[in-house]
């Protein structure tokens, strides 16, 4: 699918509102902001890259060209986008779970909003109100949120490392690196696609094998 980058998975989920109840969402959401510890659910799931709801009058739409004829649309929308790792149904369930009353809270007065809770109305309200990606572009396919902040914290321990490991002897610079390494475990490793390979994480895949083969080509004809 095209809303999938190897292990990412972009969202898309669009749900009508009344006009008139729709600055009560703008009012919810700024609460949510200023008040400390509203959304504290969501900074447990590290599977969430980045997730955004957006309230869109119903004169806010674009038209592509002056020759579309303008909507006479009866709703305001709300807009919510997200990246996460893993499956649809995982990302759902731990919305759900993390943070049930937020999310009754920011869709409350969206029509036939069914409560978070039980799931299975839940999923079928996100399934049929999510528009699927068009294209979705990920820098990184085969890396989770996670494996970026282990990256992270293994860049900061190199070169904290380089900086203070200077003039040691071979011993005692040997001794250091073993340490470093084991302190360093739990951040290292391969990344991987997922166990289901979405076709973005084969091309990636793909693409970096042809790579390769035409720099060896390249490299073969030069020493030849």
């Amino acid at each position: 699918m095209s809303n999938i980058a190897g292990k990412a998975y972009a969202m898309n989920v669009i749900t009508p509102i009344k006009p008139y109840m729709a600055w009560v969402n703008k009012f919810i959401f700024w609460l949510a902001i200023k008040k400390k510890g509203a959304l504290s659910g969501l900074l447990t799931l590290s599977l969430i890259h980045y997730a955004r709801w957006v309230i869109i009058k119903n004169d806010q739409f674009p038209r592509l060209a002056d020759t579309q004829p303008k909507e006479n649309l009866h709703y305001n929308y709300m807009l919510f986008f997200s990246n996460f790792n893993g499956s649809w149904d995982q990302y759902v369930d731990s919305f759900t779970f993390a943070i049930p009353a937020g999310l009754d809270l920011f869709w409350k007065w969206n029509v036939r909003y069914p409560k978070s809770v039980t799931l299975t109305p839940f999923h079928k309200y996100i399934k049929y109100n999510q528009i699927e990606t068009i294209h979705y572009y990920n820098a990184y396919p085969l890396a989770a949120s996670n494996d970026v902040k282990s990256a992270k914290v293994v860049k900061n321990a190199l070169i904290q490392f380089n900086q203070a490991e200077q003039g040691l002897s071979d011993d005692a610079f040997m001794a250091r690196y073993k340490q470093l390494l084991r302190a360093l475990q739990h951040d290292l490793g391969d990344m991987y696609p997922t166990p289901i390979v979405t076709m973005a994480a084969h091309e990636v895949e793909q693409r970096k094998h042809l790579h390769e083969s035409a720099i060896s080509a390249v490299t073969g004809e030069q020493h030849g």
